[in-house]
């Protein structure tokens, strides 16, 4: 059945990098329909809100969106649109799927990790204040029904993809009732949902480093919010780059699909940006959806050009933004 994707461009490289998406879903076949929406800086500058009312209207109806990358501006100002729009929609879950790519030279190779990330609670609650002159106090916010609810839906996702092993990234040697309190979710998770599957557990530095030794030992990976957004970042770069991952943020009630890397206004107009995050989030979207033809042959079509060198200055490529995205669409409307 024809879907209406809530579209919001984003600010810096996001309208080029969603723009590549669009020429790539047009040529899908699938039917969708796209409704523009706007968010972030150039929002604040026209409406007054980072994220008006009629774009929460919108999304609250729809249900699913693609987001390009918004600016959050560092130390003062509004704070993040991501982290508004996860706590508005409780977009529960971050989902960042990190694989090795044919054709992109990294020190790895057979990188296949899953990323899944509590989205809506932890250090990214916002509670600041400052005790005294000089003094500021972040509070970390983790409950039993946050915990419990990211780890069930990881392991849920492992069983339902195949996957064999959920490796927990905890520092409950040191935070022992908020990451103990996360690490016992996930054990009772573990036996309530799929015992079948390898548990493992990781002290996050001991992780960290285990990461950059072998990747290829790690299956899906089950962390709190802070904690994800530093290790989803750092698997990026074993495979190429923010610019080759996709993204999701996943509720019971809707989703948000989105690359991983940011507004990067320093090349924004050049059309230089890496559109294959986006354009593989539009492939997590599809999935989400139900059109799995539409997703795998996009799947295809990223390994394809990557594989020919055929890709943006980031990774080596001449290619503009715009040409890497027309490459893949291309490649699309002729499969057979």
């Amino acid at each position: 059945m024809p879907h209406t994707i809530c579209l919001i461009e984003g600010d810096g490289i996001g309208p080029e990098v969603t723009a590549a998406a669009r020429a790539v879903l047009d040529a899908s076949g699938a039917e969708l329909t796209w409704l523009p929406l706007a968010a972030g800086a150039a929002a604040a500058e026209r409406f007054g809100d980072t994220i008006p009312e009629a774009t929460l209207e919108a999304i609250r109806t729809h249900r699913i969106a693609l987001k390009g990358p918004v600016t959050t501006p560092v130390g003062k100002g509004f704070t993040s649109v991501n982290v508004r729009l996860r706590k508005t929609f409780n977009l529960y879950a971050a989902v960042r799927p990190v694989r090795s790519l044919r054709g992109i030279r990294t020190r790895y190779e057979n990188v296949e990790i899953v990323v899944i990330r509590e989205n809506t609670e932890g250090l990214y609650s916002g509670i600041e204040h400052e005790v005294v002159p000089g003094v500021i106090e972040t509070l970390k916010v983790t409950t039993k029904a946050g915990c419990e609810r990211i780890a069930r839906y990881a392991f849920a996702y492992a069983r339902s993809r195949g996957r064999k092993k959920v490796t927990v990234f905890h520092k409950a040697n040191i935070m022992k009732r908020a990451d103990g309190l996360f690490l016992d979710c996930a054990r009772r998770m573990h036996e309530e949902v799929a015992p079948e599957i390898a548990l493992e557990e990781l002290i996050i530095d001991n992780g960290c480093m285990q990461l950059v030794r072998d990747p290829s030992r790690f299956d899906v990976l089950l962390m709190e919010n802070y904690n994800g957004d530093m290790v989803s970042d750092l698997c990026a770069g074993l495979v190429g780059g923010l610019g080759v991952v996709p993204g999701a943020n996943i509720g019971d009630e809707g989703a948000i699909f989105e690359a991983v890397h940011g507004s990067a206004p320093d090349i924004a107009g050049k059309g230089i940006a890496n559109p294959l995050g986006a354009i593989g989030s539009l492939a997590l979207l599809l999935r989400h959806l139900g059109e799995l033809g539409a997703a795998e042959r996009i799947d295809a079509e990223i390994e394809r050009v990557v594989r020919a060198g055929q890709v943006t200055r980031d990774l080596g490529g001449t290619l503009s933004t715009e040409a890497c995205g027309k490459l893949v669409a291309d490649g699309i409307a002729q499969a057979p």
